[in-house]
């Protein structure tokens, strides 16, 4: 501001001061002039009176070297009879000339214009004499203009005088202007005893200096709640942006052995360069939300990664620690418990079973011996059933991600299999099995596919109606292979079917012992699934039947 103030001053006088010095010069050429015509009128007074006095014989050599004006007598029908800067006998008739059109007319005239003689430009002025003769005086202007010229070189050295004593007066100016603003107290805007003009600005300034106060005081609140939620928490908490960690919890500080003056406003791999962390980062900073299990002095964590979007556009990711040792270890613990009493139950049910065949030889008492046998094989073999579900089970929940799989399984064969093993239930309900598709391979567990296939169709066999139909379909769509597996049975309620796929659940309460099973079918199907990374959708209606599809990748 300050250098536009000094600029436009400077140019503003400097302005003022050449037009002044132009007005000046102007003013002096007119004067001047002015003065020209008055010494030469006064001159042709002179002459005239002295002609009259003495007769033509004043004109003469002596007159033209004592007068610097051209000199001319002129008769009235226009013939130069004398002149004092050319030969009479050269000059042409001056009747036309237009002073002498206004001499003759008026008494005097005048005239200002190129002389054809001297070839500058003149200022004539003429006068009738008593006789009717015209007496003409001229002067060039180059007089003038001498004079004018020889006044430009001081008038200059006063205009560059002037200017420089401008510019340093406008730069002593401009510096008191701005030298007030350049003190301001911008924390107490209406203190300053300033220029009228700025109150508003001062004012609106003051106004923007409490909202901020306010507002600062807001964000300080705000920031403490985060902190001492934050630094309070159980789990560990990192903020990052899209390359540096923004903020970091005490815990994760913690688990990672690191301080705040290490991490902060630096990259991610200053934490860990631990691939499960450093994947579900980048995960989650692409917009998907995701999990994974990360291992730290002897501890399990669960880390969540979820992108933070602002306005649409993802801005940063926040990565939550869960210390889930204790749930690991349960959860290992119930395995480890499920197969362990599956183990040891097999033994006495292998036992009952024994008995029950004794029984049945005839090797106990007659009495009722049929019926008591029959009745402890039917649920020995139950139970040896129930033990083996839950062997399965357990095994499936045991392999995780470190199920070995092959390479080229093919499911229709696999689905021709199961079809042959179930074909003596079926006939006993009447219920026709049908398989459709494609031969389609991918890569895969056969046992655990198998008792996929085994488990889809029993139940589809065992809540069929008498007569029913089940149709296995086996197609490949892209790299998704697509198991279908649809009954004509009793059908699903639809507040069941989130359920049916917990252990032991059945949908109909009253019928569970008549039909055979553990009711450890459809959640040995779902660990099957999620074994191969696959999906499981369920339609159903109630007395029309139900239809299992699962997508499972090829590779």
């Amino acid at each position: 501001m300050k250098n536009k103030i000094l600029k436009n001053l400077t140019i503003s006088v400097m302005v003022s001061i050449l037009l002044t010095f132009l007005l000046m010069i102007f003013l002096l050429y007119e004067e001047s002039h002015s003065q020209m015509e008055d010494v030469v009128r006064t001159e042709a007074g002179y002459v005239k009176l002295a002609i009259e006095e003495s007769g033509g014989n004043y004109l003469g050599k002596a007159v033209a070297n004592v007068s610097p004006s051209r000199l001319t007598f002129i008769d009235e029908d226009g013939t130069v009879l004398y002149d004092s800067a050319e030969a009479t006998g050269n000059m042409e008739n001056h009747l036309e000339r237009p002073e002498v059109i206004q001499a003759l007319e008026k008494g005097s005239g005048k005239d200002t214009r190129l002389s054809a003689t001297l070839g500058d430009e003149t200022y004539y002025y003429a006068v009738r004499m008593k006789d009717g003769k015209i007496l003409r005086v001229a002067r060039t202007t180059d007089s003038v203009l001498v004079m004018v010229k020889d006044c430009i070189v001081p008038l200059a050295l006063i205009f560059f005088f002037v200017i420089a004593l401008a510019m340093f007066l406008t730069k002593r100016q401009t510096n008191h202007l701005v030298e007030p603003l350049n003190s301001l107290d911008l924390e107490n805007p209406l203190e300053n005893d300033i220029y009228e003009e700025l109150s508003p600005i001062l004012t609106r300034l003051n106004q923007q200096n409490k909202q901020i106060a306010r507002q600062m005081e807001a964000i300080q609140e705000k920031q403490e709640e985060y902190e001492a939620i934050t630094e309070n928490m159980q789990d560990g908490l990192v903020v990052t942006d899209q390359s540096v960690i923004l903020s970091i919890n005490k815990k994760a500080l913690e688990l990672f052995h690191i301080t705040k003056e290490e991490c902060i406003r630096k990259n991610i791999l200053t934490l860990s360069r631990n691939h499960a962390l450093r994947q579900c980062l980048e995960l989650a900073l692409k917009g998907e939300s995701n999990d994974r299990m990360l291992e730290l002095d002897g501890r399990i964590y669960q880390i969540l990664g979820n992108p933070v979007r602002v306005e649409g556009e993802i801005r940063g990711a926040v990565i939550f620690l869960l210390d889930v040792t204790e749930k690991m270890q349960a959860e290992k613990i119930r395995r480890e418990f499920t197969a362990n009493v599956s183990h040891e139950l097999k033994t006495p049910l292998m036992s009952i079973s024994g008995y029950a065949e004794l029984m049945m030889n005839h090797l106990a008492k007659p009495e009722n011996m049929d019926e008591f046998a029959g009745r402890i094989y039917q649920e020995a073999n139950r139970l040896s059933t129930l033990v083996g579900d839950i062997i399965k089970l357990s095994k499936l929940e045991e392999q995780d991600h470190q199920m070995p799989v092959e390479e080229g399984v093919d499911l229709k064969s696999l689905g021709e299999d199961v079809i042959c093993q179930l074909h003596s239930k079926a006939e006993e309900r009447e219920v026709q099995m049908l398989l459709e598709g494609e031969s389609t391979s991918i890569r895969g567990n056969i046992q655990v596919l198998r008792e996929l296939l085994y488990n889809l169709l029993e139940n589809a066999i065992k809540y069929n109606v008498q007569g029913g139909k089940v149709t296995l379909s086996i197609q490949q769509q892209k790299q998704e292979a697509q198991i279908m597996v649809e009954d004509t049975g009793i059908g699903i309620p639809a507040a069941e079917k989130e359920r049916i796929f917990e252990r032991f659940y059945r949908i109909d309460k009253s019928r569970s012992k008549e039909i055979e099973g553990t009711g450890l079918g459809l959640s040995i199907v779902k660990h099957s699934v999620a074994l191969h990374h696959g999906t499981i959708d369920l339609e159903s209606i109630v007395g029309r039947g139900t239809r299992i599809k699962v997508t499972l990748p090829v590779k």
